[in-house]
């Protein structure tokens, strides 16, 4: 039996869409491999589109007209935004004939906004201290990028037989530091890069190759790295210092607790209304044999 709300069929290919969809979402964060969290990832797809549909359904309710003018201003601002009739039809894979059907979606749309309008209600006036309290409740979610310094030494490897002697250079190079010497005088004399510069500065992860980033982040203040090689040579680096990541000041992202905050009550009132619609409808679903 198909997934069927309140009398309403979903067909079966937007829950195929939306099943896609969720589970493009989690490959690109890395959190799943293959196949095996497919039914997980169809439960969520079963949840969205009755959530959607639920919703489009107590916005019909509520506001079954809407003005003709409404509808008209709304899908002209739509068209306007994809460059004009011609391109809003070809970049929607539609013709003009069906035009109407849009405007039927256009007008759900109103209907669903005026919905969420009244559920959410007037924007509340900022309360300083909920702010204050959320901020200090998910600092974590605040922390500026950590950062370090390093000197870089760098040796180019034109011929397979030169990885060895070069390799060697290095390593004595690296002796002679830890044992004392002064890394970016050394650096200095003997990086093959053109401009010479040894020193860094300051940079976050990323910035660099992974392999680059793997070995300075890991070391200590002063310490001199291992030998590691890349694409186009050998490397050794110190790390100079290091600047750990440490919460932006509140009043620097007052802003963003403000705006997650109303997104949070948002979303409360919205998975409320949803659950209600639940209780009181009838959602049914079995899977295919």
């Amino acid at each position: 039996m198909p997934l069927i709300i309140n009398g309403e069929t979903v067909p079966d290919d937007l829950l195929e869409q939306e099943f896609e969809g969720i589970k493009a979402h989690y490959e690109r964060m890395g959190a799943m491999s293959c196949c095996g969290r497919d039914e997980e990832f169809r439960g969520y797809a079963r949840e969205n589109l009755s959530a959607r549909v639920l919703i489009n359904q107590e916005a019909e309710r509520r506001f079954p007209d809407i003005a003709d003018d409404e509808v008209d201003e709304a899908f002209e601002r739509l068209v306007a935004s994809e460059g004009g009739r011609a391109a809003f039809f070809a970049h929607a894979g539609l013709t003009e004939s069906d035009e109407p059907m849009v405007r039927q979606e256009v007008a759900a749309g109103l209907r669903v906004d005026r919905l969420m309008t009244e559920l959410w209600g007037p924007e509340a006036a900022p309360d300083e201290a909920a702010e204050l309290a959320f901020y200090e409740a998910h600092l974590d979610d605040y922390l500026s990028t950590e950062e370090v310094r390093a000197i870089h030494l760098f040796k180019h490897v034109e011929k397979v037989e030169d990885r060895g002697p070069l390799y060697d250079v290095l390593r004595s190079l690296r002796r002679q530091a830890r044992a004392g010497g002064d890394f970016a005088a050394l650096a200095a004399e003997h990086t093959d890069k053109e401009d010479r510069q040894v020193d860094l500065g300051f940079f976050r992860r990323g910035e660099f190759m992974e392999e680059f980033d793997l070995i300075v982040f890991s070391l200590e203040e002063g310490e001199v790295g291992p030998v590691f090689a890349s694409h186009w040579g050998f490397h050794l680096v110190q790390l100079v210092e290091r600047r750990p990541a440490c919460p932006h000041p509140f009043a620097a992202v007052q802003e963003d607790v403000r705006a997650r905050l109303l997104t949070e009550h948002r979303s409360r009132a919205t998975r409320e209304l949803v659950d209600r619609l639940k209780a009181a409808g009838e959602v049914a679903w079995s899977p295919p044999p």
